[in-house]
């Protein structure tokens, strides 16, 4: 039926992200409203041409979607679709980090222009803001019988989107603790074992805002659902202390891989679907989702304001609902799947290996490490300019 992903796979779509974004568009939207950014609800739809045009353009991260072994070329979910759609995709892997997409496809949007896709996919965090502004259109549930009927639970209402009216997951994921159980010679369970004095030097955070904050809360034990600016700040001075005391070594994007899998890092903030990758090689290589709790997050799909095959990619989305297809594509890209009705599909693979992943909690969380996951709430627009000006100057970014 379909195969896992095989050793050696590349690293995850968590690049590294920059708080303030990485232009001055960026840093504009990133400050008090924009109002003349706004789009209003009646202006962001363009006359569909899907029923005349078979196509969809979609831009995705890359290799985060599953590929022939024998052919990377071919993607088997997606050439399933086209098969029985009669649908074509233009399918671009365009999207290295979201505030880089944001400069890409923000001046057409905010000056009412169609951008040339018609999906997309980003982190929810910056999702928000895509909302908030009123550049994506509401997705037609109605043509979304599988979306509506096995989205899980968990994801279904974040805060910057009640309902999930205009984002779908795409995959989702886990940041938690990664370590060396043989290196480090005991179990770690909670944030705060990652200041243990035989760990100084050796422990490395994420570098951006959005990815690192939330965890760091948890482990004062906050409710990251309703966290504070003073639950920030206090966050803030504990790191900077760890910093000046040289505990922390650096601050990382995705490049903590290589240092976690050289032995130069002994435990690191991380991401879930890295660490199935990296353990497939190390078996000694853990990923913790703490005592304290951990952040639950999605890379969610979004159809952009004038996109004109609205409806085709509204199909195309309903199509990974399919538990049959969501599950070949979690054997291939190990996150946390957002179809929790592809477990049984798995669990019944004649491969082994494959069936295996049935029963992984990063793949597929058990109630007991779901009730350590939350959704973080969003930074607001008028939070980020201090936080991010303050995060950065710890981090060094």
């Amino acid at each position: 039926m379909f195969a896992a992903r095989g050793n050696g796979s590349p690293p995850s779509r968590r690049s590294v992200l920059r708080a303030l974004g990485s232009g001055a568009l960026a840093g504009a939207l990133a400050g008090c409203g924009v109002p003349a950014a706004y789009v209003a609800p009646g202006e962001r739809a363009a006359v569909d041409r899907s029923a005349r045009e078979k196509r969809v353009s979609w831009a995705n991260w890359p290799l985060y979607i599953d590929t022939d072994d024998a052919d990377a070329s071919r993607r088997p979910t997606l050439d399933a679709f086209e098969r029985r759609t009669g649908i074509t995709v233009d399918y671009v892997e365009e999207i290295n980090d979201n505030d880089e997409f944001l400069g890409k496809v923000g001046p057409a949007l905010m000056n009412h222009q169609d951008t040339g896709r018609d999906l997309i996919v980003l982190s929810d965090w910056m999702c928000a803001r895509f909302v908030r502004l009123g550049w994506v259109q509401e997705m037609d549930r109605a043509a979304q019988p599988n979306v509506t009927a096995h989205l899980d639970p968990q994801l279904r209402s974040p805060a910057f989107d009640p309902g999930r009216a205009f984002t779908v997951p795409w995959q989702s994921g886990i940041t938690g603790i990664a370590y060396n159980r043989r290196k480090v010679g005991r179990e770690l369970r909670r944030l705060s074992d990652l200041w243990a004095d035989d760990l100084k030097g050796r422990v490395t955070l994420l570098s951006g805002l959005d990815e690192a904050s939330a965890l760091l809360m948890q482990g004062n034990g906050v409710d990251v659902t309703r966290w504070t600016a003073d639950d920030f700040h206090r966050i803030c001075d504990q790191v900077e202390a760890r910093v000046r005391a040289g505990h922390i070594r650096r601050f990382t994007g995705n490049d903590y891989i290589k240092d976690l899998a050289s032995g130069d890092v002994l435990a690191c903030q991380a991401y879930s679907g890295d660490v199935i990758q990296l353990r497939a090689d190390d078996p000694d290589i853990a990923f913790v989702v703490p005592e304290e709790g951990a952040e639950l997050w999605s890379e969610s799909l979004m159809i952009p304001d004038l996109a004109r095959h609205k409806a085709n990619a509204e199909r195309l989305v309903d199509h990974y609902y399919d538990p049959e297809v969501a599950a070949e594509l979690a054997a291939w890209v190990t996150y946390v799947c957002p179809v929790p009705a592809a477990r049984d599909v798995l669990a019944s693979a004649p491969d082994e290996e494959t069936a295996a992943l049935a029963d992984d909690p990063l793949i597929f969380p058990d109630d007991t490490m779901r009730s350590r996951l939350a959704i973080a709430r969003d930074i607001t627009p008028q939070e980020r300019p201090a936080f991010a000006k303050r995060w950065n100057g710890i981090v060094g970014l």
